[in-house]
């Protein structure tokens, strides 16, 4: 890979992070080329992809100093374009399945991560499932109360038939 390539990559990679939600750092050392493939197609199918970069174009890409860490031995990276928390499950569901495989750390909102971290952000939700149960939650006092504006409206409505029927059987 000559200069300019390799620049090229940098650039690319620096986009990626920009236009990602989320990017993780994984450990692939010792798995057969089939696994990572079958990694590979889940991750696309949710909307993420698999890179295998050297790490100094990496730290090069990166703004942060905060990853370093993170980028030693065989390391990839993994960039979630749309849901973050379905790639983390992908890539938990893949770690348990797979020894050799490893969850290093990630990059989520912004702020680094660690690999319990990521591990957590694989436990929440999707995101439409977090907004449905936002709405439920801001929907039910609301709810409850217009249930019981209708129980109160309904009860006058009887009470005052109960008030006209006892005026037309006095009058």
């Amino acid at each position: 890979m000559n200069r300019q390539q390799k620049e090229d990559l940098v650039g690319t990679l620096k986009q990626q992070f920009g236009a990602s939600s989320a990017a993780y750092v994984v450990g692939y050392k010792g798995l057969p080329v089939s696994a990572l493939q079958k990694l590979r197609k889940d991750l696309r199918s949710k909307g993420g992809s698999f890179k295998v970069v050297k790490m100094r174009l990496l730290k090069r890409a990166l703004d942060t100093k905060e990853l370093d860490p993170y980028f030693k031995e065989q390391r990839a990276v993994v960039f979630a374009a749309q849901e973050p928390t379905a790639i983390a499950k992908t890539l938990q569901q893949f770690a348990e399945q797979n020894e050799k495989f490893e969850i290093v750390g990630g990059y989520f909102e912004h702020e680094v991560c660690d690999k319990e971290t990521v591990r957590f952000i694989a436990t929440l939700p999707a995101r439409e499932v977090l907004l449905a149960q936002l709405v439920g939650t801001m929907q039910a006092p609301i709810s409850r109360c217009v249930g019981m504006l209708n129980i109160m409206m309904s009860r006058l409505v009887i009470v005052l038939a109960q008030i006209a029927e006892k005026k037309q059987k006095e009058s």
